[in-house]
């Protein structure tokens, strides 16, 4: 797959992870070029299996990804319609694509994220963010209007409803500490442990099944809202989904024939045993 010819970012393939490095001056301003750029992005990793991760990352040195551009807010309808005459915002079915991606998708923040660069990275699985550099802002309300790229609904999901309202309605500036402890983002780190942490985990990620890591997603998507039963009934058809198209019975008959799950050197060493186990194939 090609993943050349974008204008707001560039995109580098390595062992099975796709680096996208937002590289737009002056401010990275989420505009139609990067909803199209992400877009079309899109579009390339539904049909792509041979990439497992997309890190997401910067080339400013003070920005992740912008706010949404005014350009195109400014002409927005200011009349109101009834429900039946909503639709989607482009903003909101980007993202929403990217969120549903097959792959798993991180978003490394060392700098800026606001508004609509804050979304962005809400629709990312996993958010990790370096102290003294990331900023993040839901601004919205203080312009009359509200979040609308999920900054309201998915980090409701996130971290809870006061938390959110808090964070939208408070329209202020918050760094990586504070967001780790609301749980917008994974974790805070260091900026020189930042770049080595997403690095080894995507590596790490990208050893797995594809299918394995698209079922898994999509069961953890499906199920969040779900009672208890349909969450389990939801595991259940995307484990057979797994199992359909991964050597994951293989595996088992592996480890059965060669008495590896009674193995206390094993047990002791399981995260090296499961990088090991991707060589039974057949």
């Amino acid at each position: 797959m090609n993943y050349e010819g974008f204008t707001t970012f560039n995109a580098e393939v390595n062992d099975g992870v796709l680096t996208v490095t937002f590289d737009y001056p002056p401010v990275n301003v989420q505009g139609l070029p990067m909803l199209a750029d992400l877009n079309m992005l899109a579009q390339k990793l539904e049909a792509d299996r041979d990439i497992k991760v997309v890190v997401f990352q910067s080339a400013h040195p003070e920005i992740f990804v912008c706010h949404a551009d005014t350009n195109f807010l400014k002409d927005m309808s200011g009349k109101a319609v009834s429900r039946d005459e909503v639709k989607l915002l482009d903003l909101q079915v980007v993202l929403e694509r990217i969120s549903k991606l097959p792959q798993a998708t991180i978003a490394k923040i060392e700098g800026f994220a606001r508004g609509g660069g804050h979304e962005f990275a809400l629709a990312c699985d996993m958010r990790f963010a370096a102290r003294g550099k990331a900023r993040f802002m839901q601004m919205e309300v203080g312009m009359g209007i509200l979040p609308c790229g999920g900054g309201a609904s998915r980090m409701a999901r996130q971290v809870g409803l006061g938390r959110a309202l808090e964070i939208v309605l408070g329209a202020r500036d918050f760094d990586a500490d504070e967001a780790e402890r609301v749980g917008t983002i994974n974790r805070a780190l260091d900026p020189e442990e930042i770049g080595p942490f997403v690095e080894d985990l995507a590596k790490r990620i990208a050893l797995w099944p594809s299918e394995s890591i698209n079922a898994t997603k999509q069961a953890v998507y499906e199920s969040i809202d779900l009672p208890i039963e349909e969450a389990l009934r939801t595991e259940a058809y995307w484990l057979y989904q797994a199992t359909s198209q991964t050597p994951a019975l293989k595996r088992f008959k592996w480890a059965d024939e060669q008495g590896a799950q009674f193995d206390m050197d094993n047990q002791r060493s399981w995260p090296d045993m499961l990088v090991k186990v991707q060589d039974v194939k057949e």
